[in-house]
């Protein structure tokens, strides 16, 4: 088992940042490939960023969304993903999660590649 628990969301300007983080405890958090998604309000969950495992050589992976704009990181050493959101736009506005997976490496955008997911955190955009 993993446990995932989001936090850094909260209420910002059109053209702002943000940096989410994800706490992961369990299993050996670096066999894992982490992903980022969100869901907006009537909207089906999407995928936004991912990092693969370090055997996997630790590579990103972004929706045509997220290019240029959000940065997805991790620290194996602290067990934690981290997302780096700039230049925010009120599209941006949704709840986002964190998950684990440990299946294909050229499949990270799938959401059911995913075993292990977080509660959300939300992030607002105002504009």
């Amino acid at each position: 088992q993993v446990q995932l628990v989001e936090s850094g969301g909260g209420l910002v300007q059109a053209g702002g940042s943000l940096k989410l983080s994800c706490a992961a405890s369990g299993r050996t958090f670096s066999n894992y490939h982490m992903g980022w998604f969100r869901q907006a309000p009537g909207k089906e969950r999407e995928f936004v960023a991912a990092i693969r495992r370090s055997g996997s050589g630790a590579t990103t992976s972004y929706a045509d969304s997220a290019k240029g704009r959000f940065t997805v990181s991790r620290d194996n050493a602290k067990n934690t993903v981290s997302l780096q959101m700039n230049s925010l736009k009120p599209e941006d506005t949704a709840l986002y999660f964190c998950a684990a997976g440990s299946q294909i490496a050229s499949a990270v955008q799938l959401e059911r590649m995913y075993a292990y997911w977080g509660q959300g955190t939300q992030v607002t955009v105002s504009s």
